[in-house]
């Protein structure tokens, strides 16, 4: 049978957190992360756990709820991304158009307005490969 304790553990990292100053390599992958969640069949793929924080992803994704995200995954348009800001925003959004200058990131809660980034403020942008819900 399978191994109850069967996956491994990665990195689980609050939004909040994920902001803060030094908290991501230069790959986008966490560094300062306290806890671990064990997860299954992720493979040998580099990912970490983000807890979704705010409103702007509902209903696909609630305040609380875990995200798996790899940060060296290819990313397309209607993508489920998480984007970091230079100035240390950390947002969960869908990707839409994407060029050299502008980075468009869409929200599934109609309340909140696209957002259009310069490319320049992106730190970067890791795909969401696997939610809890």
């Amino acid at each position: 049978g399978r191994n109850s304790v069967a996956g491994r553990a990665i990195p689980i990292v609050g939004m909040a957190r994920a902001g803060a100053d030094g908290f991501f390599d230069e790959s986008g992958f966490p560094v300062g992360a306290d806890e671990t969640v064990r997860f299954p069949d992720l493979g040998e793929d580099r990912v970490y756990a983000l807890e979704i924080a705010g409103d702007s992803m509902e209903p696909m994704y609630r305040a609380g709820d875990i995200v798996i995200v790899q940060p060296g995954a290819a990313v397309r348009r209607g993508d489920r991304v998480v984007v970091r800001t230079r100035e240390g925003e950390v947002l969960a959004k869908l990707l839409g158009r994407r060029n050299e200058q502008t980075v468009e990131l869409l929200s599934l809660n109609p309340a909140h307005k696209p957002r259009e980034l310069s490319a320049t403020d992106v730190d970067w942008i890791a795909r969401i490969v696997w939610a809890s819900q």
